[in-house]
């Protein structure tokens, strides 16, 4: 296959992934703002898609940490990177389908590691990279449980002498910034 056909479905595979992505992650960073009816589902949705794109478009740390280091680089081709976007593709549909909890950067993360191994073997495979992504993906979930819970006791501490209806404008109205973060 000439090398401008497998760029064009690189560049494809892509685009089919950000819109995984976005389908994905729009859905967990406004479930909160919604669920607790802060904001209203048309304009938490509007706001995730504002900051999803300025996400996107003003910061390439995640790809460059990607990047680098998953794989050799000699395993690293368009057929690689294309079955890894696929992958993720396929998975992260039929996750966010599901309802699943994921997470389309490790997924990806998975997914190229799978293709450097079909393609060139286990050595093709970085695996304390490989071993340091996998800590982290249980370190990250279990510190925010820890820090978000030290995070509530604060501040259900510092503001308990307040009413809970002007609680409950104030933190409502901090939604706006929180689905803004998540985003």
């Amino acid at each position: 296959m000439p090398e401008l056909a497998l760029l064009v479905l690189v560049i494809a595979a892509a685009i089919g992934f950000g819109v995984v992505n976005g389908f994905n992650d729009a859905a967990n960073s406004v479930a909160a703002s919604i669920g607790s009816r802060a904001i209203s589902p048309r304009n938490a949705i509007i706001l995730a898609a504002f900051c999803e794109f300025a996400g996107a478009a003003t910061s390439l740390e995640v790809a460059k940490t990607i990047g680098k280091g998953i794989l050799v680089p000699e395993a690293i081709s368009y057929v690689t990177v294309i079955a890894g976007l696929v992958a993720v593709i396929i998975w992260g549909t039929i996750a966010t389908r599901l309802g699943l909890p994921v997470s389309i950067s490790h997924s990806f993360v998975t997914g190229l590691a799978a293709a450097g191994i079909a393609v060139a073997g286990s050595g093709a495979v970085i695996w304390d990279v490989l071993q340091r992504i996998g800590v982290s993906v249980v370190a990250a979930p279990t510190l925010g449980f820890i820090g978000g819970f030290a995070l509530m006791v604060v501040l259900l501490w510092a503001f308990r002498r307040n009413a809970p209806s002007r609680m409950r404008v104030v933190f409502s109205r901090l939604q706006w910034l929180t689905t803004a973060f998540l985003a």
